[in-house]
């Protein structure tokens, strides 16, 4: 009997999957998702099963789980699962690497659920859902904030009574993963690159820039939370904390009510009134829909010139995401005015979301992320000894 290891990233309304054989390096077997949870369920592989989109019944991600497991059971073919990945987004001031998720452990990162109330809770349910499915299999949790947890302290650190660094209010980082695979990718695929100056532009419904140097996280848009930085679907991005102040004393916006507002109701969504998604946005003629767009644009092409800065320059451009991977008209408009940065536009491989777009001195590409592979990866190091 074989054995597999299934990775899980479970989120406000969705659950991603993939499931490996566990190899060294793990070799793919199958991958999809559960969305809409809580309002239109659906279930779809993509690769690996069955085409095709299925409304489900999964009023929350325990059910989302079972159906899951419910859909893999034909794959699995009588091989067991030994080790589950879980995609943890907040991994505290000090877990720079994969952990076992003990009981502990558990209790530490259930401390953090505050500072991302869109995904740590969530993340936590899926570990549970995972150990009663799997009582004898290993929890490895693959923590979204470890790969910046080398910034030097000027990028950590907050202009506030230090008091308070010291208690973690700091900079923290996220979509860690995502940098973590294609820092990996490019030093695979360009390794003149691997020890340069990147900037990585992880844009989708989340979204994020990061400088990396040398294969180092050096400086985030992402801060102390994950609202920080570029206007997201539904999240604000960065904004003067006065604004804050005066909602919660002018307006009496009670910190629930705010909370609500930053990270659901704001965003492309809040500035366009039309819809949270780029792509429905870039479609459309309204007025709201074309300045949500451009400030979008704005604020990213923004932050990377904020990251130029930080790594006295640039070797790379790259793309990530969904908005990243796939739309060639935010790509193409983000560069356009970054010429000063050596930054060209191949327009014909730009809009074939080809690997390398550039047409320029400095090298400009599109790497989809594989945040699954990272974890895979990281579960089957803890997995090797025992087999």
């Amino acid at each position: 009997m074989g054995n597999c290891i299934l990775t899980v990233n479970a989120g406000s309304s969705s659950v991603k999957f993939a499931l490996y054989e566990a190899s060294e390096p793990p070799m793919p077997i199958a991958r999809g998702q559960v969305q809409g949870i809580g309002s239109k369920p659906s279930f779809q592989f993509k690769s690996g099963g069955p085409e095709g989109r299925k409304e489900i019944d999964a009023p929350d991600q325990e059910a989302a789980f079972n159906v899951i497991l419910s859909e893999l059971q034909p794959l699995l073919k009588g091989q067991e699962v030994s080790g589950v990945g879980h995609r943890i987004v907040h991994g505290g001031p000090l877990r720079a690497t994969p952990t076992e998720l003990t009981e502990e452990v558990l209790e530490d990162l259930a401390t953090f659920n505050p500072l991302a109330p869109l995904h740590q809770p969530h993340n936590l349910a899926g570990v549970e859902a995972a150990k009663a499915a799997f009582p004898y299999a290993l929890q490895i949790g693959c923590f979204d904030t470890a790969f910046h947890r080398n910034h030097p302290w000027e990028n950590d650190i907050y202009a506030i009574p230090r008091k308070y660094y010291k208690q973690g209010i700091k900079r923290y980082g996220f979509h860690g993963l995502s940098y973590d695979y294609v820092s990996h990718q490019i030093a695979n695929e360009r390794p003149e690159l691997s020890n340069k100056r990147l900037i990585i532009c992880h844009l989708g419904s989340g979204a994020s820039i990061c400088a990396v140097n040398n294969g180092y996280s050096i400086s985030s848009t992402m801060g102390f939370s994950p609202l920080d930085g570029i206007p997201m679907s539904t999240r604000s991005g960065q904004l003067d904390p006065g604004i804050l102040l005066y909602l919660l004393e002018t307006e009496g916006m009670t910190p629930a009510e705010l909370t609500h507002m930053l990270y659901h109701e704001s965003g492309l969504l809040g500035l366009s009134g039309i819809s949270h998604d780029m792509q429905v946005l870039e479609q459309s003629d309204e007025e709201g829909a074309k300045d949500a767009v451009d400030y979008f644009i704005y604020r990213v092409r923004r932050e990377i010139g904020a990251m130029a800065a930080t790594l006295s320059g640039i070797d790379a451009l790259i793309f990530c995401g969904g908005i990243g991977e796939n739309s060639a008209n935010i790509r193409a408009r983000i560069c356009g005015r970054l010429g000063y940065l050596g930054v060209e536009l191949d327009q014909a491989a730009n809009s074939l979301n080809k690997r390398d777009i550039s047409n320029g001195a400095t090298p400009v590409m599109v790497i989809p992320t594989d945040e699954e592979q990272v974890i895979a990866n990281a579960v089957s190091k803890f997995l090797v000894p025992a087999q």
